[in-house]
């Protein structure tokens, strides 16, 4: 019999999957899954393939603080260069933001 899944007891298979970070593929890498709960464990020299492509791709390190700061009667919150370039804001873009919890915000652009 093959490995069981920690998580659920589910047989556990070796396969290709699809990586991907902040909503861009990474690439395809070997893992294993669990059939049941489809749980994806990846070794730790493949982990450091993943690093190393999403470093190259420039998924890399992209999330920060930020800070909420005053401007005139408002309230606005900055956003690193590097996220701003990531997401391709411009001075002057339209953005929705809507609570989905009283801990997370979603921001969407204008369509």
């Amino acid at each position: 019999m093959g490995r069981v899944c920690e998580e659920c007891g589910g047989r556990v298979i070796r396969r290709k999957v699809r990586f991907s970070l902040y909503g861009e593929t990474v690439g395809l890498y070997p893992a294993e899954v669990c059939s049941r709960c489809g749980e994806e464990v990846f070794s730790e020299e493949t982990a450091m393939d993943i690093n190393a492509e999403a470093k190259r791709k420039g998924l890399w390190g992209l999330e920060a603080k930020a800070r909420v700061t005053r401007v005139g009667t408002s309230v606005a919150v900055v956003i690193n260069k590097r996220l701003v370039k990531f997401l391709g804001l411009r001075l002057g873009d339209d953005l929705y933001i809507r609570p989905e919890s009283r801990h997370r915000i979603v921001m969407d652009r204008d369509s």
